[in-house]
Order: structure tokens, then C-alpha cells, then sequence
């Protein structure tokens, strides 16, 4: 099938979808109806696209018959100056529909949860996870979105052992899920007298955040407790109990297993706001776990190993003495580190995108 061919057909989808949205009985079906509107909104962005491509092609058609056609010299020399603008736009026009054209990631428009965890390296690993939580936090701001901490855990020397927190804006998932894996660093630490260089590492997981409608949950089973949140606040963290614990079992549809879920939330000092946050992580753990096999399946099948789903991949080293990051999933090396620990990662991320669609590219044309 040629590309204008699936253009005209999605033309029409453009229009059944846009009266669907508009019906009373989807619009009282939240879930449909959220999932048609991103729908739409996919199909409207890429007919832009192809009314731009279709609109090219034929500009260029009627320049080539009016140089072949035409005997007057002036007019042929407009045509071919015409010609000579459009021919390089086609192929770019062509590729960007085609990407365009590639299956969305039903996920990718989502905001998300993000863990990132000290592993092996001790003090020096949970530094290191302080370190990617400030880069993470500039990318965050350079990119215009928005945070908020959950929770989290600090280390004895600084940094943390953990730490969790929501981000949310345009396409977030889209864009941080290249992140999920193990990052390594090495470098001389702090703590370090005979300027060795160790080499320490910590894992960050990027979580779809699930839509209340998503996952069902049966809140008279939750288990709350409550305690004093630590930290900074003054009085307040000691005398009042704003800090959250839940308890859930859980039942996994595709292994039959029962497993407890445990999540604490400490982010705000109001106990509701607390309780209403840890529910929403409930959600997301609750849908990557029933969705992880199709996570799976999607990195098994990518050659390139930009993977959504392998957070025991080691996918990062951040080498401090030269000043260097490598993503080994491609092979990527720039040597920007401090730029890089600043926020500025949209590279790396774009590089990762590129090979992704790429090797999709490849796979639909086989």
C-alpha cells in the first residue's frame, strides 16, 4: 500500500473518530472517550502533515508540466526555479509522514512516575542517585514541566537511596522513557584519600502513570496507617501524623500470585493530599505490573535495545575523569558531562528516538 493510499484511508477514520467524540454515550464512557480524543488528536497531527506533503507533490507536478509544455522562456524559468525548491522538500515531507504514520505508543502521552534508587557503590551510589535527580529535575525545567516528590530516603553521606516522584506535561512518557535502566558512574569520590576511581551505579524506573479508570482497585481493602513525617517543616512534622502508609494485596491476572504492595507518601503535610497521592502510585504500580508483559515483548523486539522495559540493562556511564557519557544501547558518546549533569540530555534522548523509529521503520518495510 503506498502512503497517499493509507492517508486517504485515514482521512476517513479522521472524520468517523470526530463524530464519535461527539456523542452523547461515548462521552459518558470516560475511558473510551479519553482514548478517542488522543485519537483524534494523533490523526488531525499527521493530516497536517500530509495535507502539507500532498499539497508539495502537486506544486511540483504543475511545475514540471509547465517546464516541458510551456515555450515561453520566462515562464519555464519560473517553473524550473520551482522545481529545483520542491524536489529536496519531498523526500524530507516523506520521511516525517512515514514516521508519523508508524503505530503510537498508546502510552507515550502519559505523565509518569519516576524511582530512582542507589545500587551498588554505597554512599558514593547514593550520591550518584542525588546527582541524577538534579539533572533530571534541570531537564524537567528546561522542558517546562512539572514535579513533585513523593517520597524518598536520603543517604548518610547525601544523595539518596531513594527517591520517587511524579512528573506531568506534554508527552512525558514519550520522552523520559529511555531513561528506565541501570546508569553507572565512574569517578574519584569524596570520600576517596588515594584519588582511586570507583565505579558505583543506580537504577531509575520511568512508569506510565495510570488513569483512575485504568486499573480497578477496591479501596475498603487498603490497609492505612499513618505516622510523623521527617524533615524540614518545623513543628508541624512532629506533632502531626500527615505521613502515610498503605498496604494492598494485589493479585496478579497473569501469574495467579498474591503479593502485598507497600507505598508511603510523605510529599505534603496534608494527610488527605498524602492519601490521594499514595492511591495514584497504587494505580501505576498496579498497571505496570499487569502491563509488563507487553513491555517485555516490546524490548525483546527491538534490535537496538532501546528498551522501555529492561531496568536490569545497563544502559549509561557517566565517566567524570574524561568527561564523557556513552549510551551503550547505540553506542552514543559525547563529551559534555557537566553540560549533561546540568539538564542538557535532549541529545542523547533524540539520538534515542531516531534509532528507535529507525529500526521500526525497518520492521514495517520487511
Amino acid at each position: 500500500m503506498s502512503i497517499l493510499d493509507r492517508i486517504d484511508g485515514l482521512e476517513a477514520k479522521f472524520h468517523e473518530v470526530g463524530l464519535l467524540i461527539t456523542d452523547p454515550a461515548v462521552i459518558a464512557d470516560q475511558q473510551r472517550y479519553v482514548r478517542l480524543n488522543r485519537e483524534y488528536h494523533d490523526l488531525e497531527r499527521v493530516l497536517h502533515a500530509a495535507g502539507a506533503y500532498k499539497t508539495a507533490l502537486s506544486h511540483l507536478e504543475e511545475a514540471r508540466q509547465l517546464y516541458f509544455n510551456e515555450q515561453d522562456p520566462e515562464l519555464r524559468e519560473m517553473a524550473k526555479a520551482e522545481i529545483d525548491e520542491l524536489e529536496p522538500q519531498i523526500p524530507s515531507l516523506e520521511e516525517d509522514l512515514k514516521l508519523m504514520l508508524l503505530p503510537a505508543d498508546p502510552e507515550d502521552g502519559k505523565n509518569v512516575v519516576m524511582e530512582i534508587r542507589s545500587g551498588t557503590g554505597g554512599d558514593e551510589a547514593a550520591l550518584f542517585a542525588g546527582d541524577l535527580y538534579r539533572m533530571y529535575s534541570k531537564y524537567i525545567e528546561l522542558k517546562g514541566w512539572q514535579q513533585t516528590v513523593s517520597s524518598f530516603t536520603e543517604g548518610a553521606a547525601g544523595g539518596y537511596k531513594e527517591i520517587i516522584f511524579n512528573v506531568t506535561g506534554q508527552n512525558v512518557y514519550g520522552t523520559l522513557k529511555y531513561e528506565s535502566g541501570v546508569h553507572r558512574v565512574q569517578r574519584v569520590p569524596v570520600t576517596e584519600t588515594q584519588g582511586r576511581i570507583h565505579t558505583s551505579a543506580a537504577t531509575v524506573a520511568v512508569l506510565p502513570e495510570a488513569d483512575e479508570f485504568e486499573v480497578q482497585i477496591n479501596e475498603g481493602e487498603i490497609r492505612w496507617e499513618t505516622f510523623r513525617s521527617g524533615g524540614a517543616g518545623g513543628q508541624n512534622v512532629n506533632k502531626v501524623e500527615s505521613g502515610v502508609r498503605l498496604r494492598y494485596l494485589w493479585r496478579n491476572p497473569n501469574t495467579g500470585v498474591t503479593e502485598e504492595i507497600l507505598i508511603e507518601c510523605t510529599e505534603t503535610r496534608d494527610q488527605p493530599k498524602n492519601k490521594e497521592r499514595a492511591l495514584s502510585r497504587l494505580r501505576t504500580q498496579i498497571y505496570d505490573k499487569e502491563h509488563q508483559k507487553y513491555i517485555d515483548d516490546i524490548a525483546a523486539r527491538r534490535k537496538t535495545m532501546v528498551s522501555t522495559g529492561d531496568r536490569s540493562a545497563k544502559i549509561r556511564t557517566y565517566n567524570y575523569p574524561q568527561g564523557r557519557i556513552t549510551d551503550h544501547r547505540i553506542g552514543y558518546t559525547v563529551y559534555n558531562l557537566a553540560a549533561f549533569m546540568d539538564g542538557d540530555i535532549q541529545g542523547v534522548i533524540d539520538a534515542l528516538q531516531v534509532a528507535e523509529n529507525a529500526e521500526r521503520l525497518k520492521e514495517q518495510e520487511m
